[in-house]
């Protein structure tokens, strides 16, 4: 493992999110582009290797080994309530463009590949809330398939696999988060056109799963925006952004107000909380893995016991 030294920025006063001796360790680093960092029931840390693989990620050993491979061009990763791994499948060779889940017993079932008989573009990130529906965005970045689908949206899976398309006014839909009361449905429209606004939204999640008008948090400008994002105990979100020099994962209170920073040696793709106190944040980036351990506990709708 390496340790990497932080460019951080803090709070005028009070507590930090990120202790100042706080190094980021780089824990596996031979993939190809590491994405959708999942905390699991056995302790472990899943993330996607695109590729087209699933990687595990055992924090007491320290090894890493391949989970699901093929894995349909998985890219985003979260556990449901129940403890089961749900992920999108998305889009080039070998991709399924679908949401599937593995079941316990390692048998795949798939929650949605169409809409309106349709196939979906390319899901690319997704988070569960607590009735256990699942929200996932469906972009176009790369692959050649022939698109069924006009605009790049957000979709709702309700357990009954009814597929609902609640979020189609944005460019490119890519990360997704809720808040902890259930209440806030953040999300990045990030499009890979240079002239194109990267922006953070938050929307209003409506009991029945459907969303209010959208709020702007933050305009990233002409830097990359935000990949995929984490959030934790107190809404304070972990959107991971920039290039180069600007790589890293900004926080953000639930207004959009920058908090802090944490610089990553290589461009930052997602995030989740992990470790046994809920307190390790897990960054994918680039070929690799990285972790650093923070002062506030991470949000999740499912957590081991």
């Amino acid at each position: 493992m390496h340790s990497f030294a932080l460019l951080l920025f803090f709070l005028p006063a009070g507590d930090t999110i990120v202790p100042k001796d706080a190094k980021l360790e780089k824990l596996w680093g031979d993939g190809e582009f590491t994405e959708g960092p999942a905390y699991g029931p056995d302790r472990c840390v899943y993330f996607s290797d695109i590729g087209n693989r699933i990687m595990k990620l055992d924090p007491q050993t320290g090894k890493t080994s391949e989970y699901r491979n093929p894995s349909g061009r998985a890219n985003g990763n979260k556990f449901d309530p129940k403890g089961r791994l749900v992920t999108c499948e998305g889009a080039n060779t070998g991709g399924n463009r679908r949401i599937t889940r593995t079941e316990k017993d390692g048998s795949i079932t798939v929650l949605a590949d169409l809409w309106k008989g349709k196939k979906f573009n390319s899901p690319n990130d997704l988070v569960i809330d607590s009735k256990n529906r699942v929200y996932f965005s469906d972009p176009r970045y790369v692959g050649d398939e022939k698109r069924e689908i006009d605009s790049e949206s957000v979709y709702r899976i309700d357990p009954d696999k009814t597929v609902t398309q609640i979020i189609f006014h944005v460019k490119k839909p890519n990360g997704i988060i809720l808040s902890p009361d259930m209440k806030t449905l953040y999300l990045a429209d990030s499009p890979g056109d240079p002239k194109g606004n990267r922006l953070l939204l938050a929307y209003p999640l409506n009991d029945n799963g459907t969303v209010g008008k959208k709020k702007v948090l933050h305009d990233f400008g002409a830097d990359r925006g935000i990949d995929g994002m984490a959030i934790d105990i107190k809404g304070n979100l972990y959107a991971t952004a920039g290039r180069g020099k600007t790589a890293g994962v900004t926080i953000f209170n639930a207004e959009g107000k920058k908090l802090e920073f944490i610089s990553t040696p290589e461009d930052p793709s997602n995030c989740c909380f992990g470790g046994e106190d809920r307190r390790m944040l897990y960054i994918t980036a680039g070929k690799s893995l990285y972790r650093i351990h923070l002062t506030i506990d991470g949000f999740a709708v499912y957590w081991p016991k």
